[in-house]
């Protein structure tokens, strides 16, 4: 998405699989953000909460940093209204992502240990009551993909298409707020 932009923006990960452990997230975002300031005149966070209860907001505080906006990155495909609505209507819902519907086998499966343990099924998901895939770029591979993961933990698959506008608009929000913003935009026109 940055480089399709072209935003002069370079985007550092930390491991996705910190979601599986969100404890960590703040920790881990401040220590890489420490770390990127000596390299950086201005850091951004690219997470929303994603489960931290605050701590991350807490971090971004005392580092004077902007993070994504929303609970967690379904809110930021899919719009915190919308998501809000889809829970209250059906609170029993798992949502994938592209990048969950790509990766389910190894962050889901295999972290939970539901390839060695597929009695932990009932445990996991027991409480849930169908799956929805945020479907960012849909094709046939990744539908597919996606009604294999939701046939694994037993769940009825709903698509709701998102694309990447959320995205966008998250990121586009994310670096005004981090004063990036008009930097990254005279550069994708050439003014810089």
């Amino acid at each position: 998405m940055v480089a399709e932009q072209g935003w002069p923006v370079d985007v550092v990960p930390l491991p996705p699989l910190l979601h599986n452990r969100p404890e960590r997230i703040a920790g881990e975002v401040e220590r890489l953000a420490l770390d990127l300031r000596e390299r950086y005149h201005a850091v951004a966070v690219g997470y929303a909460d994603c489960g931290t209860y605050g701590a991350l907001d807490e971090v971004c505080r005392r580092h004077g940093l902007a993070r994504l906006e929303g609970l967690h990155c379904y809110d930021v495909y899919g719009g915190a209204e919308r998501m809000r609505a889809m829970f209250e209507k059906q609170a029993g819902t798992y949502v994938l992502t592209d990048f969950l519907v790509r990766s389910f086998d190894r962050t889901v499966v295999a972290e939970l240990g539901l390839d060695r343990y597929p009695e932990l099924r009932e445990d996991y998901f027991g409480h849930y009551t169908s799956m929805v895939w945020l479907a960012q770029k849909p094709d046939p591979e990744l539908r597919a993909a996606a009604q294999r993961a939701a046939d694994r933990v037993g769940l009825p698959l709903s698509v709701v298409p998102t694309g990447h506008t959320g995205l966008e608009r998250s990121l586009r929000d994310l670096l005004a707020r981090a004063g990036l913003l008009a930097a990254a935009e005279a550069a994708a026109a050439g003014r810089v």
